[in-house]
């Protein structure tokens, strides 16, 4: 018997560039005892709150500490990371149709070039993810003679046209490709994955540097690291607000910002030509926050009034007016809402949200009811959060979510993820009755406190619709201010601009129309449109010893790196095509057997569709099938030279495809199997 098989070339997976790291002999030099300004405390803490780490989490981190720490001239020791895999759950697909595709990647791929420095060094900064999206992928690359420092590390969620694909990360090919050039650290901003949800995947691959980051975001990384357990434990350190790190031939600083997470920070980078650059991170100015203090007003007008260069800000919000509303004006909103709420209220947010969660929970106090969470993500950053001491809780406030109905309806408090429509996340099982703990009850109140990521709002009306329906009273940001975003608008871009005074701006981030508005502000704060920069991920600019930006005709790869499962990579543009294609219009299996002495086709050919037509109602059209693929079968065997069986499928793909458009309008997945016996 023989069988026709096809099969599919994938791409291959870049090779891995291995080099030899170091950090600075003596950290105590590169620390902020060093080269902090006079008028500061040395005793400045790194938060705003205190607390001594003793779970799982901790102990890995001390683990880590005392098992990868770097000395100069010796290579790094690293111990393995055990733990189970978790699949990360899938976004349920958008029924947007997918006839109009969008390239796989924001740039058409381009092939990494090796790269060496010729002539006088000069700063290159190479974005490789963050402009043209939002919330997703953010990474830059600045090199200077060969050394490479890297400012974040995230991943981006799929969009709607992406069917099984769990994240994308970014494409790290440029340093895999260039083996001589040498990262010498990554400092990441803030504790989002979007930040920093890549390093599981790339730290090894780029030759496994330092990471310099706050203590949260350390915490949360090294709890990342735990669900993949073939990435070794990365060498963290913690920072402090106003930390000085020298990197050579980098210097960093690390200033404290306000952002919907604790310990976030902003990051100036120095060069040995005098070049200074400010990356803001994910940021915002709130004057009176929850659980964090104020953004560190007097330190970034100490830095700009050293001197920036470029100014590279976030520009999520450039587009929303004014300040941004304070986090305490939030939680006075929400308090009302849910000291009128007869029954229980469900709050649905973003799990990594910690000051809305922080609000939450002194709602709770105050008002004597009882608070659960749930939803992974969001149980994961709260235990990390209480340990280390950026949540403040009472004991005796949080209770199991399979408990909430051990409790009276009006002393109950459920925050859990979901309020963008995801199809599997909680506040979606709820609404669909699938909930093991929680169905809504007469009276129930439900809370979106949360903003709309785009492309998500039709998912979001269905699932108000849901629970609409099952009797809740829906309450969102249109009703009162019930949720603030943690990224600037357009005055506090303004502020950032007047406290670091840079010659140039250029704004990150976010979409290219959220970048444009950003560059408006840019030229009303006295910025020349031409010191205004819009690029494009994959774009390599220069910073020249006489502080002149550049941007070059040299492109790298920033292509998309799916990750599906356990494959990083694996999937490329061909495996995507088609499960698009399946999801659109299905497929249809035609398998015929063949009698290799006479070339007739043995009794009539199996069909199988999925996701076409359902078979029992479709016994015409199956006949018309059957006939059309034993024609072409047995045309083809008839002549006298040997059959050609590749050329015989193509043609059964094109007939039969042509056939089925004819009769439906629609183009399945046409798949002949050919059989000779």
């Amino acid at each position: 018997m023989l069988a026709v098989v096809m099969a599919e070339n994938q791409p291959k997976r870049p090779p891995s560039g291995r080099s030899r790291r170091t950090r600075p002999a003596n950290r105590a030099q590169s620390s902020s005892d060093s080269q902090r300004p006079a008028h500061q405390s040395p005793d400045l803490p790194a938060t705003a709150f205190g607390g001594a780490p003793q779970n799982a989490v901790a102990r890995a981190s001390q683990r880590q500490t005392g098992g990868s720490r770097r000395v100069a001239g010796g290579p790094a020791r690293h111990s393995n990371a055990t733990g189970q895999k978790q699949r990360s759950s899938r976004r349920p697909m958008d029924r947007r149709s997918s006839r109009t595709r969008r390239p796989l990647g924001d740039t058409q791929p381009v092939r990494s070039q090796v790269h060496h420095t010729t002539g006088e060094p000069t700063l290159r900064i190479i974005p490789l993810g963050g402009l043209g999206e939002t919330g997703g992928r953010n990474m830059t690359l600045f090199e200077y003679n060969d050394k490479i420092l890297v400012i974040d590390m995230g991943l981006q969620f799929p969009e709607g046209d992406m069917p099984g694909i769990d994240y994308i990360i970014p494409n790290a090919s440029y340093i895999t490709d260039n083996p001589h050039k040498e990262v010498v650290g990554v400092a990441i901003t803030h504790g989002h994955l979007d930040h920093f949800g890549a390093v599981a995947h790339l730290i090894d691959k780029i030759g496994k540097p330092p990471i310099f980051c706050g203590q949260l975001t350390k915490a949360l990384i090294l709890k990342r690291q735990t669900d993949h357990p073939q990435s070794s434990l990365p060498d963290i350190t913690a920072v402090k607000r106003r930390e000085v790190i020298k990197l050579p031939p980098f210097e960093i600083e690390f200033f404290h910002i306000n952002h919907s997470i604790p310990d976030s920070f902003g990051i100036v980078l120095r060069t040995p030509d005098g070049n200074t650059i400010v990356h803001t991170g994910d940021f915002k100015f709130d004057p009176d926050p929850v659980g964090d203090t104020p953004a560190d007003f007097e330190h970034i007008e100490q830095i700009g009034k050293r001197g920036v260069t470029l100014l590279m800000s976030d520009s999520t919000n450039a587009e929303a007016p004014g300040l941004s509303i304070p986090e305490t004006v939030v939680q006075k909103n929400l308090g009302d809402l849910i000291s009128k709420a007869p029954g229980r209220v469900i709050a649905g947010t973003f799990g990594s949200l910690l000051s809305r969660v922080q609000e939450f929970i002194y709602i709770a106090e105050e008002q004597g009811r009882y608070i659960a969470f749930d939803g992974y993500t969001m149980k994961t950053n709260v235990e990390i959060a209480k340990e280390f001491g950026y949540l403040k809780v009472q004991r005796g406030t949080i209770i199991p979510i399979k408990d909430v109905n051990d409790y009276p309806d009006n002393k109950v408090l459920v925050v859990c993820t979901g309020a963008q429509g995801e199809g599997e996340a909680v506040l979606m099982r709820i609404a669909t009755g699938e909930h093991r703990s929680v169905q809504i009850h007469k009276n129930d109140s439900v809370i979106f406190s949360s903003s709309s990521i785009p492309g998500n709002e039709r998912d979001i009306q269905g699932l108000k619709d849901s629970l609409s329906r099952r009797g809740a009273e829906i309450y969102d940001s249109r009703y009162m201010d019930i949720h603030t975003s943690g990224h600037a608008r357009a005055e506090d871009l303004k502020k950032m601009i007047e406290l670091t005074k840079p010659k140039y701006l250029f704004p990150i981030q976010a979409q290219h129309f959220m970048r444009r508005a950003h560059a408006k502000l840019g030229y009303a704060m006295g910025i020349p449109e031409e010191n205004v920069i819009l690029g494009d991920n994959g774009e390599v600019c220069t910073l020249d010893k006489n502080h002149t930006f550049h941007t070059t005709k040299e492109r790298v790869n920033v292509g998309y790196v799916l990750v599906d499962g356990l494959g990083v990579g694996d999937v490329g543009q061909v495996v995507l095509r088609d499960r698009q294609a399946l999801a659109s219009d299905g497929m249809m299996v035609v398998i015929a057997v063949v009698d290799g002495q006479t070339g007739k086709v043995v009794g009539n050919p199996d069909i199988i569709s999925r996701g076409f037509i359902y078979l029992r109602e479709s016994k015409a059209m199956l006949g018309d099938v059957r006939k059309r693929s034993k024609a072409i079968i047995e045309n083809a065997t008839g002549q006298q030279d040997a059959t050609n069986w590749e050329y015989v499928k193509e043609n059964m793909r094109d007939q039969l495809g042509k056939l089925l458009f004819d009769k439906t309008q629609r183009r399945p997945m046409v798949l002949p199997v050919v059989i000779e016996v």
